[in-house]
């Protein structure tokens, strides 16, 4: 599905990573998706979702990882991804710490910030390939906050539900003209009507 092959070594680290979540989401709210159906479709599942459009090898920035989506699911299914996770929220970021040393993950990162403040990713900036984000902000803020990150060429890929008409216009001229729309593509998650979007936009 989606152009991933699970061997059971990944099936086995999604299955521990599943039950974690669960487990840490009876002491803190990490996600307001609790069934364990859920979660696969709408976290997993809908995080795989976009691997078909990544390059590889990439270097890739998730902004607003929450408890490490799409982020962590990408790292497990192409190890050659370098992953860093961002959120401003401690308590998310100490569980995406405690998820990537639990599935034994290497060349992953989780830091702890707001970058919508800080303006500029520091050591990160102009580095990486691909910045991502499912559930960040708005569209204009996304594209606005992850530029600095990116590459020339590099892309800005944002997973959205169904557009609303403000973001559908945005599209056509987006975020000042830095950036191209290189590809929309709309679709349901497998075995639902759950609706989801996403666009890639190429960085000038």
């Amino acid at each position: 599905m989606f152009g991933v092959q699970l061997d059971p070594e990944r099936v086995g680290l999604f299955d521990r990573y599943l039950k974690e979540l669960l487990k840490w989401n009876q002491k803190i709210n990490l996600t307001a998706i609790r069934t364990e159906k859920e979660i696969v479709l709408k976290h997993f599942l809908d995080s795989l979702s976009v691997y078909p459009y990544l390059p590889a090898p990439s270097s890739l920035v998730d902004l607003g990882s929450g408890a490490g989506f799409p982020g962590i699911p990408l790292k497990i299914v192409k190890t050659s991804f370098g992953v860093i996770l961002i959120d401003s929220v401690l308590k998310k970021v100490d569980f995406q710490r405690h998820m990537i040393r639990t599935l034994g993950l290497k060349g992953i990162e989780a830091i702890h910030s707001r970058v919508q403040e800080k303006g500029s990713p520091g050591k990160m900036e102009g580095r990486c390939d691909i910045v991502i984000s499912r559930a960040f902000s708005d569209l204009k803020t996304f594209l606005r906050v992850g530029y600095p990150f990116l590459k020339k060429g590099g892309l800005a890929v944002a997973m959205k539900g169904d557009l609303n008409r403000r973001e559908v216009g945005l599209t056509s001229e987006p975020e000042e003209s830095r950036y191209i729309l290189r590809k929309t593509v709309a679709f349901s998650l497998p075995f639902s009507s759950f609706k989801r979007t996403i666009l890639l936009f190429e960085k000038q």
